[in-house]
């Protein structure tokens, strides 16, 4: 990652001839491409909203950081940018992503710069290929990308077409829809896995409190290894349509999880839902009390201790769509009538 991509994200680098920005007066959102530092800024009413980054260092695309109303991160810095009192595990855990955990025998999930040489045979990555629009009008602005998941050699499993459609809600919460296509180039297993498929990795004020032994960033971004964490600050709490809270939200089929808590007084919830026409619906939560904030349809046997089994399957030529909408609500704690309200109107 180049070192103009670093500061731009903590701060800005100097405009370049390359950058192109799509604006549209009157509209909430725009965007600002720059091809140089491999990365696109999202501005809603011409502040930092979040940024698509799509450097090779990083094995994947990501939306990172993502931000309240209030300016509040509510994404883990580490490694890309790290702030004071930050878990430094899973460095492979940046902002938002999609990707899976076991593609032909591949792990997409876990792939960083972290991964030894000796062991990269076993990693695939996912790399983007090109911009096919951006638009912005009214509330809503849309980037559309085609991502290529590669294996080791550089060759093509499978074309990823992606939306990012981003949007202000009539209540002020902003949200950020994935409509993903995925287009088999060869034939493909998806081996239930329990890394997938959709995920967040949270900052540490929306963990849940633990008194564990764990590795945490210092104000100079070092990493100190402590035997009872600090959690002064630390207040998420997890909560799934079906009512299980905290951690055993944790490997339980849910239409959608809501995570409560309050960054430096800012009230901030975090909400991910589920679409009925995703396979695997209603899918499976990954979602761990340390920060990680994920929903998995296909990991069915690891979730369910082998009662049930999915193994899902492309041919080559065939393809399906996975649609996920992630709510930003600040102010307030969403409860689940109004959690539920929002699910139900994006399943139509």
């Amino acid at each position: 990652m180049s070192a103009c991509l670093l500061a731009s994200i903590a701060v800005g680098c100097a405009q370049s001839a390359d950058k192109k920005a799509i604006t549209a007066t009157g509209d909430r959102f725009a965007f600002v491409e720059d091809a140089a530092n491999h990365k696109i800024d999202i501005l809603l009413d011409g502040k930092p909203y979040t940024s698509y980054l799509y450097a090779d260092s990083l094995k994947k695309a990501v939306l990172y950081p993502l931000r309240t109303k209030g300016d509040h991160f509510i994404t883990r810095g580490w490694p890309v940018v790290p702030r004071a009192n930050e878990r430094t595990d899973h460095p492979h855990h940046i902002g938002l992503w999609f990707n899976y955990g076991d593609v032909n025998g591949l792990d997409f999930w876990n792939n960083s710069t972290a991964i030894s040489p000796e062991k990269r045979m076993h990693y695939g990555s996912i790399q983007h290929a090109k911009v096919n629009a951006l638009e912005s009008h009214d509330n809503e602005g849309t980037l559309d990308v085609s991502k290529y998941w590669l294996g080791p050699e550089g060759d093509s499993l499978m074309l990823e077409e992606t939306k990012y459609i981003f949007q202000v809600l009539p209540d002020s919460s902003t949200s950020i829809v994935l409509d993903v296509k995925l287009k088999a180039l060869k034939d493909l297993s998806f081996k239930d896995n329990k890394e997938g498929l959709i995920g967040i990795r949270l900052a540490r004020e929306l963990e849940h409190p633990s008194d564990k032994p764990a590795t945490f960033t210092d104000a100079n971004g070092v990493a100190t290894t402590v035997e009872k964490a600090d959690n002064t600050g630390v207040t998420g709490r997890y909560i799934s349509s079906e009512g299980k809270e905290g951690d055993d939200v944790w490997g339980t089929r849910g239409n959608w999880v809501n995570l409560n808590g309050t960054i430096e007084g800012e009230k901030v919830s975090l909400l991910i839902i589920d679409h009925p026409k995703n396979p695997g619906y209603p899918t499976y939560w990954h979602a761990r009390g340390y920060g990680l904030f994920a929903a998995n349809p296909l990991g069915q046997k690891e979730f369910s201790k082998g009662k049930e089994e999915l193994n899902f399957k492309l041919a080559k030529g065939e393809s399906t769509e996975f649609r996920y909408e992630v709510v930003i609500h600040s102010g307030s704690n969403l409860d689940a009538i109004a959690a539920g309200k929002l699910a139900e109107s994006f399943s139509k």
